[in-house]
């Protein structure tokens, strides 16, 4: 199969201006890609409009909450009108949501949804005629939540449950369409994901942690490397791997691993 090539192609980009959505502007700019960067917060977006610009890059910036159908469409819109048609996707986006269940309510975990879930769903349904005809590619932003549970995220793993669901059943409604879809199921990552929801409390009064997590930009270039291969999902960092197969082969002792981890770090 050949690989990708992205020099030329218009790469679009939701919540770029965070942590990994800015590595993977940076990663796919280095490549020759245009970029479409979308993000909800104006001013960090300009500043990396600002920076890639300076670098001879050619980008083109929008916002709009993806949650809204109407806003995402209408940012998408003004991308395609600036860049060209939509060749690549990456649906990066998201928040988190750290508390137990018992401690929460419906509409955190519905914002969870609407945000992680829907709006790469609204993102997908706006390029989508456009990723047909260019043969392009969908890149969707998972965790390692898309496929194990993790304690006191019931709702962000509902979010990537549901991502799970809907990519792997489009790729198959794609199959005949040349259009490639990639799941990407990191594990922790350094960034401010934390930061961007407000119902960020600790569990029983603690930090949940499970380790240091990788630099986005390590993991934005495993990302590139994994899209010009035309992979269909991958793993990152020792945790994902073991995680990833250990609660497929191992589920009970997945749970335990897991639920000592947090309690010895917190």
């Amino acid at each position: 199969m050949r690989e990708r090539r992205f020099d030329g192609r218009h790469v679009l980009i939701s919540g770029a201006a965070g942590g990994l959505g800015k590595a993977l502007c940076h990663r796919f700019a280095a490549a020759g890609a245009h970029i479409g960067a979308l993000d909800l917060q104006a001013e960090p977006l300009e500043a990396l409009a600002s920076k890639l610009t300076n670098d001879g890059k050619r980008v083109a910036t929008a916002t709009a909450d993806i949650a809204d159908e109407t806003s995402c469409r209408t940012a998408i819109e003004a991308l395609r009108q600036a860049l060209g048609p939509v060749d690549v996707l990456i649906n990066n986006a998201g928040i988190t949501h750290l508390r137990n269940f018992r401690q929460g309510d419906a509409a955190a975990i519905r914002r969870v949804m609407e945000v992680n879930f829907m709006g790469s769903v609204h993102c997908t349904s706006a390029g989508f005629d456009d990723l047909i005809r260019q043969r392009g590619m969908i890149i969707t932003l998972s965790s390692i939540a898309g496929f194990a549970p993790l304690l006191a995220r019931s709702g962000y793993c509902a979010s990537k449950h549901a991502l799970h669901g809907f990519f792997n059943t489009l790729r198959l409604e794609l199959r005949h369409e040349g259009v490639d879809i990639l799941l990407v199921c990191p594990s922790f990552i350094q960034t401010s994901i934390r930061r961007s929801f407000e119902d960020q409390r600790s569990v029983d009064g603690r930090q949940q942690s499970l380790g240091r997590g990788a630099s986005p930009e390590s993991v934005a270039d495993l990302i590139f490397h994994a899209a010009r291969r035309r992979k269909r999902q991958i793993t990152t960092g020792t945790l994902g791997h073991l995680s990833h197969w250990a609660s497929r082969l191992a589920p009970r002792f997945y749970e335990a691993m897991m639920v000592r981890r947090i309690r010895d770090e917190t």
